[in-house]
């Protein structure tokens, strides 16, 4: 099968889907359901933002203070 739309990336290559919305409206359930459906992987950004924040805040770690 060809992909014929000229805004379409060929059929062999990966794009990234992302999902923006209100809090507690289903976007980890929509994101989950659409990644396992297009063979994607399913990457929470939100929990991966909250653990480097904690590490960040655990060892003291400051934007302007990055080797301390």
């Amino acid at each position: 099968m060809r992909n014929f739309h000229p805004r379409m990336p060929p059929l062999n290559s990966k794009i990234i889907v992302a999902i923006d919305g209100y809090s507690a409206c289903g976007k980890s359930t929509t994101a989950k359901a659409v990644a396992a459906r297009l063979g994607y992987s399913y990457i929470d950004t939100g929990a991966m933002y909250r653990a480097v924040t904690l590490y960040l805040c655990e060892h003291y770690i400051t934007l302007t203070n990055p080797g301390k």
